[in-house]
């Protein structure tokens, strides 16, 4: 998508489409009037989320009015879901070029635009042409059009991070299974990040029995991939850090999963995803930080070499676990990811985040993420940076007295708690290997992947959730 920024009123190329965007309200008065009739003839207000065809104006081949809501709420997000909305209206319509004229905002119109026609259609080989959209370039009047490309330049960085992470998790578990997500990120070395990737030799040197075990029923090598962005004046400054499930493809193991629905199991890695997504935005617009991003990676398969219910495996942190249910593998995962993360970077905090329960779409629904954490001020810097990016967290407790649910009669613990809180035990699974450090677990089952959407800015599909929220974080707290 080829995005520019043009003078106000400018004129349009040949055969461009052209969206007006308008407050609630003021669209039978809109360009002195020229539409009060066709407007007045239709339910159309302006309200978000409405759009209205009428006569084509100032030279378009096509013209749509677009509702941008009332004026005095329409803030950065109102700016990024209109222009979203502007290109989703007329994205079929035949036509290569969109013109978007908005009151103001211009960058976060681009970025919206940028967010709502990414799309994967690697694989499609047979779509009919009127179901492709036509637009290819989109021009959004500004009143600087320098000042808005200069403002555009960190938001299109995190655009291609957003877009990184949804190819991620979009892919089939046939082309991205734990090497060549490992492949996907080591190029990221061209952005400037530092990127290590662990075999299975070499985890299991390290002892992580609990994430080698895993994957030991595929024929898909695990591997851990650690990578650093040391964008702080002071290199050697302690570093945050971020952690991320990456179960390329999850069976569910010997406790095989039914068969309906489970070639969603693809995208049971989208915290590494995230995480992957995140350090690409760190270093794209070159964010003032040092930082961490540790991805645990394999897949879990059934096998006559997989993992069994009743099994003991040994941790990286020489705690021992009881395996009662295999299709508790991300916690599994994330037991040694979050060990090594703590015990080599000494981070300022760690963030985790996993798509690793059912039962947090039962507590929370498809629209929010769970959080869970030992710290409270981490816990507020997470979710200010959710509220300003509309990715929003819910925080649920951590009580002490269900941690004795995963207390093992053989083992120092076992991997699940049960059904009843089956989101909180998970969370205090992995609290166990934290020890003292500031620790958020997000558990993004609920919004790692969203059919059908209602968000302009994500189309059906993998969203990237989590990528904008911490890199406000990291914005907002914790640079300079």
């Amino acid at each position: 998508m080829e995005i520019e920024f043009v003078a106000a009123n400018a004129a349009l190329g040949a055969g461009s489409a052209l969206a007006l965007v308008v407050f609630e309200g003021e669209a039978a008065s809109l360009e002195g009037g020229t539409f009060a009739s066709v407007v007045g003839a239709s339910r159309f207000t302006g309200a978000k989320g409405q759009s209205l065809e009428v006569p084509a104006f100032a030279g378009s081949a096509r013209t749509v009015l677009i509702g941008g809501g009332k004026a005095a709420e329409f803030d950065d997000l109102a700016a990024e879901n209109t222009a979203a909305s502007a290109y989703t209206a007329l994205k079929l319509c035949g036509l290569s070029e969109l013109r978007i004229r908005m009151p103001s905002r211009p960058a976060l119109g681009a970025f919206g635009v940028r967010l709502a026609s990414y799309r994967f259609d690697k694989y499609r080989t047979k779509e009919a042409a009127e179901k492709k959209p036509s637009v290819i370039k989109v021009s959004i009047e500004a009143a600087d059009p320098t000042e808005a490309s200069e403002a555009f330049a960190p938001l299109s960085a995190l655009a291609n991070a957003i877009s990184f992470s949804r190819d991620l998790v979009s892919e089939p578990p046939n082309v991205l299974y734990p090497a060549e997500f490992a492949r996907r990120v080591k190029a990221l070395e061209v952005l400037g990040l530092e990127v290590e990737i662990l075999g299975e030799a070499e985890m299991a040197a390290l002892g992580m029995g609990s994430l080698l075990g895993v994957g030991q029923g595929s024929v898909r090598e695990s591997q851990l991939a650690i990578l650093r962005w040391n964008g702080a004046d002071d290199k050697s400054a302690q570093p945050v850090a971020f952690v991320g499930k990456g179960v390329c493809f999850d069976t569910g193991g010997i406790s095989l999963k039914p068969a309906d629905g489970m070639e969603d199991m693809k995208w049971d890695m989208g915290g590494a995803g995230a995480v992957a997504g995140l350090m690409h935005v760190l270093a794209g617009r070159k964010a003032k930080v040092n930082a961490v991003g540790i991805l645990g990676l394999v897949e879990n398969m059934p096998d006559g070499n997989a993992q069994r219910p009743g099994d003991v495996v040994t941790s990286m942190s020489g705690q021992t676990i009881e395996i009662i249910n295999t299709d508790a593998e991300g916690r599994l995962v994330l037991a040694d990811a979050v060990w090594y993360c703590q015990d080599r970077f000494k981070p300022k905090f760690m963030v985790d985040l996993a798509t690793l329960t059912g039962a947090i779409i039962i507590a929370l629904g498809n629209d929010y993420a769970g959080l869970f954490s030992n710290n409270d001020e981490l816990s507020e810097n997470l979710l200010a940076a959710s509220k300003a990016e509309a990715e929003p967290l819910w925080r649920l407790p951590l009580p002490a007295q269900y941690d004795k649910n995963i207390d093992s009669a053989i083992a120092d613990m076992k991997n699940t708690g049960g059904r009843p809180g089956g989101s909180i035990t998970a969370a205090m699974f992995i609290q166990r290997f934290v020890n003292k450090v500031p620790w958020a677990h997000l558990d993004i089952a609920s919004t790692a992947w969203k059919k059908p959407s209602t968000v302009p800015t994500i189309p059906d599909g993998a969203t990237g959730f989590g990528v904008r929220l911490l890199n406000r974080m990291v914005a907002d707290r914790y640079e300079g």
